[in-house]
């Protein structure tokens, strides 16, 4: 998998490719990730990229030649990503389809944004979440470590990300480890039975649990088995 990461900043990008399980796919070769300095496209001796905005208004607007000439540079991809406050959501289900390709341009914005001629050239608009960051490199990053963990080699055990949050529409049950008692609080008997059937179902309700307790919206949308939704009747009962 291919990533190309437009910025201006690309000092907030690159140590966090340098660390944890991307560096090591990077060093395995399963991720090429490239940071592109939109400033080394900019106009001038002073390599400008943004200009005020038509019509007036605050702030400062990124010009759409530059950036294309950033994103020219990069081409062809498979998606061409631009990451705004005003795109679609960035969803798990997004991030199954976008691990499926080969190669990802992730625009990333500062000050107002981009000028909205770049929506053009774009595949896509989405974004992370309903409200504003000082620009997109967090967004970025955000894509490229949900997309990348799903690419086969890059996280340890194959099987784990099928029972993450949100892969079947429910929240990821709770986790826990040693010691089995720390201040007080103990670890579900179940977890430490050795049944693996009681502990499936344990993992199941609990998942049903938290999703109702912090998402219950999710629930309209969730695959729920008929013993799941006998579960999810209970706990309505039990409020």
């Amino acid at each position: 998998m291919r990533y190309s990461i437009l910025t201006l900043f690309p000092g907030l990008v690159r140590p966090w490719l340098e660390e944890s399980l991307i560096q090591k796919a990077i060093a395995k070769g399963l991720l090429q990730v490239e940071v592109v300095d939109l400033r080394a496209f900019g106009l001038g001796p002073h390599r400008t990229v943004d200009d005020t905005p038509y019509g007036g208004g605050p702030g400062m607007v990124i010009r759409p030649d530059v950036a294309v000439a950033a994103l020219e540079s990069v081409l062809p991809a498979d998606e061409v990503i631009l990451l705004s406050p005003a795109g679609v959501p960035f969803t798990q289900k997004v991030a199954e389809e976008l691990a499926q390709k080969a190669h990802l341009v992730l625009l990333s914005g500062r000050y107002e944004g981009f000028d909205a001629r770049l929506e053009a050239f774009a595949t896509r608009v989405l974004s992370v979440g309903d409200y504003v960051l000082m620009g997109g490199e967090v967004a970025a990053l955000a894509v490229l470590e949900a997309t990348a963990r799903l690419v086969p080699g890059v996280i340890g055990d194959p099987l784990s990300h099928r029972e993450d949050s949100f892969v079947r529409g429910l929240l990821d049950y709770p986790h826990y480890t040693r010691p089995p008692l720390f201040r007080g609080m103990g670890v579900p008997e179940v977890l430490l039975s050795g049944h693996h059937g009681e502990v499936l179902r344990f993992r199941r309700k609990e998942a049903l649990k938290r999703t109702l307790l912090f998402r219950p919206e999710l629930l309209g949308r969730a695959r729920l088995s008929r013993e799941e939704v006998a579960w999810l009747a209970e706990l309505d009962r039990e409020g």
